[in-house]
């Protein structure tokens, strides 16, 4: 998991979480070049799509979450915006994590 927090935290790319306590928990990592969902989806991904090329989303792994992955992803992709999704599948199948705004405390758990 250490590995997965370095490689975010080095990585350039722009990061869409779903609300201020995702972005909160991330920046207690150092994470930082981090946008929430504060406005409607098609205003986020213009936003997007003027910032950069290539993205990351981290939307809860909950069934809401997957609908906004989804739907980001498929409207980011049209408009030329790459979603890597490595760091998405690395917290579904390595770890139990749910929710972006626990990652701290999941942390804490695991380094205990």
């Amino acid at each position: 998991m250490d590995k997965f927090i370095e490689k975010l935290k080095n990585s350039k790319k722009l990061i869409i979480v779903e609300g201020p306590k995702d972005k909160k928990a991330l920046e207690q990592l150092g994470i930082k070049n981090i946008i929430t969902l504060k406005k409607p989806l098609f205003s986020v991904v213009e936003e997007v799509a003027l910032k950069t090329k290539e993205c990351i989303i981290l939307t809860d792994l909950d069934p809401t979450g997957k609908r906004l992955y989804s739907t980001l992803s498929r409207d980011l992709k049209k408009h030329g915006v790459k979603v890597d999704k490595s760091f998405r599948e690395y917290l579904f199948k390595e770890t139990k994590l749910r929710q972006i705004e626990g990652i701290t405390s999941y942390l804490k758990k695991l380094n205990q």
